[in-house]
């Protein structure tokens, strides 16, 4: 095979081919610390499109390896856009600092044709902003004491929830999942497959917790796990939905009402409810934050049209990539909570990266924020709070699920 132009001498970066699999498992497993069933990486591969996934060879051995799945994220305002969800991405640690990971991205993200949108997950942080990734969505870890938990006399009681075995019900809380993902930026659709997956409820995935028990409302469900023995029992929730308030409320009246447990923990967007519902919001503690889904901007026009905003704007936007070379000068224009977005060579009012573009996209992070860090230049203080409001949303981002 003929390397690639991407590529460092002495290396080559290809499509995957089938015989390659097991020698990417093998590079997964030890640059990840860990080895997933067969039948978890079979989901993964039928989400990958044709020419989605690429090695880098030294040799007749697999060095490097980096994918993409064809997903559908919805956005600020309920529109959904095509994203190539960047996955799988290793370099063996026998040849780190030799611009593998360059070299694998410039010809995997040069594949990703029309999709307007990429989105990976950061298992490091400081690898992905030079290549176009900003960290879009943050996530909370909140755990609650049980015991002492109690409700506000003004939080109603709503009902209406069973508990169920979650495989029998698996349509229902499909489509409960499908109304939560529409409603919800960074909601992804969910393919039969995956759906397979959480039904076959592994043990390799249970981290040493119980089988699932579920939770069904008409509006929403939760799925969790039990972990500890009889005298210390805690709960762990791996899904929550929740279409509506009362369902929310209704289920949280469930977890918090279990005896023999000690807490409920669960990981949730940042404006989670929770602490108002109850007469001592102490009780509802973060202990842990993490960043979620990190976005690079691939049609800057198309993605800035898609979403809605929350107020008027106009500026002209400078946007530097310089290791994928994206970026470039739009004219942003927002007028009724939908925006214009065109290539110029008028004056730049802001002068940004694209990775700062996709951390604003979905209302997660400010402008303000930027500008004091001097990562997002502009003399207009009053531009910069109008940046702010129209990137502002109403309904906080949860990724739909890890990838």
């Amino acid at each position: 095979m003929v390397p690639t132009a991407h590529a460092r001498e002495g290396l080559t970066i290809r499509t995957v081919e089938d015989a390659d699999w097991p020698a990417m498992a093998l590079l997964a497993a030890t640059c990840f610390g860990n080895r997933r069933p067969q039948e978890a990486t079979d989901m993964w591969r039928a989400m990958m499109p044709a020419g989605s996934a690429v090695v880098a060879c030294d040799g007749p051995d697999v060095v490097g390896m980096a994918a993409y799945l064809d997903l559908e994220l919805t956005v600020p305002g309920g529109a959904r856009l095509p994203m190539a969800g960047v996955t799988w991405v290793a370099v063996s640690p026998t040849h780190r600092r030799r611009g593998v990971l360059r070299a694998m991205f410039a010809e995997l993200h040069g594949r990703m044709g029309d999709y307007p949108l990429a989105g990976l997950q950061a298992s490091e942080a400081g690898i992905y902003g030079r290549f176009g990734y900003g960290p879009a969505m943050v996530e909370h870890r909140l755990t609650v004491d049980r015991r002492e938990a109690r409700f506000h006399t003004d939080v109603p009681d709503p009902g209406g929830v069973r508990i169920v075995e979650a495989a029998a019900h698996r349509d229902q809380l499909a489509d409960i999942w499908e109304r939560w993902r529409l409603q919800t930026p960074g909601g992804l659709a969910t393919p039969r497959q995956m759906w397979d997956e959480v039904f076959a409820d592994r043990e390799a995935f249970r981290d040493g917790g119980s089988a699932y028990f579920c939770l069904l409302h008409a509006d929403g469900f939760v799925m969790y796990r039990t972990h500890g023995n009889d005298e210390k029992k805690k709960i762990e929730i791996s899904e929550m939905a929740a279409v509506t308030p009362q369902a929310h409320v209704a289920l949280w009246r469930v977890l918090l009402g279990m005896d023999l447990i000690e807490t409920v923990t669960v990981w949730t967007h940042p404006d989670d409810v929770l602490p108002y519902l109850l007469t001592d919001p102490r009780l509802v503690r973060t202990v842990g934050v993490e960043d979620t889904l990190w976005l690079r901007i691939l049609d800057i026009p198309a993605v800035l049209e898609a979403r809605s905003y929350g107020a008027d704007v106009s500026a002209v936007l400078e946007l530097s990539d310089p290791v994928l070379g994206g970026g470039g000068r739009y004219a942003l224009d927002v007028a009724g909570g939908r925006a214009k977005c065109v290539r110029t060579d008028a004056d730049a009012d802001v002068h940004t990266e694209l990775s700062v573009l996709g951390s604003l996209y979905m209302g997660g992070h400010r402008a303000s924020a930027f500008a004091a860090a001097h990562r997002l230049r502009c003399n207009d203080f009053g531009l910069v709070a109008a940046l702010d409001a129209a990137f502002a949303t109403d309904v906080p981002a949860e990724l739909g699920y890890g990838f």
